[in-house]
């Protein structure tokens, strides 16, 4: 089924059945406990399903506080901070104006690997 997409994130209801990555939750708790952290996230144009689903899913696996803090932009570079945890360059993240953490590269694979760099991060 998901040949018959160009993208994957153009699949019918993709983000109501994704289920969080190993060590995400735990992720965020950290970062968000000692970072101002905010989800900067890209969902489709041509669809508000992908931005509610997004924003259901924040709240289910993250919580209210994170719903606070969720950006859905297209333009993640005209976003400030010092750090950008993503997995891929597209929609601004490759002209983010602090330090980009490619996350499934092979120096961020996992989220074990960006929690060991971003604990060398505080002050």
């Amino acid at each position: 089924m998901l040949a018959a997409y160009k993208e994957k994130d153009e699949m019918p209801h993709i983000f109501s059945k994704l289920e969080p990555l190993e060590g995400a939750i735990e992720a965020y708790t950290f970062l968000h406990s000692h970072f101002d952290t905010y989800i900067l996230s890209t969902a489709p144009w041509n669809d508000p399903c992908p931005w509610s689903e997004k924003l259901l899913w924040v709240k289910q696996y993250l919580g209210d506080v994170a719903l606070k803090h969720l950006i859905l932009t297209h333009h993640k570079n005209l976003n400030r901070g010092d750090y950008l945890i993503d997995d891929r360059t597209e929609n601004g993240a490759g002209r983010f104006g602090g330090e980009l953490i490619l996350f499934g590269s092979p120096e961020y694979p996992d989220w074990k690997k960006v929690l060991k760099y971003m604990k060398t991060q505080l002050p």
